[in-house]
């Protein structure tokens, strides 16, 4: 599956580079990451392949539990046609109503407000999770 991860910004803090490293390496077996770092959203859009599936994240989004995380990875692997998925993360304001339309859907790690760059490392460890959910791998005592 490849999937692109597309954010506004790059990680500064050396203990979130380590856990961008350290979760892209966990996901290698699993799918083919791409992560597109950009200055902003128009950026960040065009860095997306054609024709992919959107997902942004977004506070004003649906919460999901890791198992219907996983649903979604696996509804995208099964029935998904091959199209890349695409997850977004905003900036500091979010994404525009633009990227919200585009999405196909919005989701919200909660009502908090959580670090864009806190954001990215939250999906990565999410997509390793889903996919552990997946394909019924033990995680919690990795």
């Amino acid at each position: 599956m490849k999937i692109h991860l597309a954010t506004i910004g790059r990680l500064k803090e050396a203990y979130f580079v380590a856990a961008d490293e350290e979760y892209r390496k966990r996901l290698r077996p699993y799918c083919t990451l791409t992560v597109h770092e950009a200055k902003d959203e128009a950026a960040m859009l065009a860095a997306l392949p054609a024709n992919n599936h959107l997902y942004a994240f977004d506070e004003r989004g649906a919460t999901l539990t890791s198992q219907q995380f996983a649903e979604l990875l696996a509804a995208e692997a099964q029935h998904g046609g091959g199209a890349p998925v695409a997850f977004a993360i905003g900036g500091a304001d979010g994404h525009s109503d633009k990227v919200r339309k585009q999405a196909k859907k919005l989701i919200a790690f909660g009502k908090l407000t959580i670090a864009h760059r806190l954001v990215r490392i939250l999906v990565l460890e999410q997509l390793y999770r889903g996919f552990k959910i997946v394909r019924g791998e033990p995680y919690h005592r990795d």
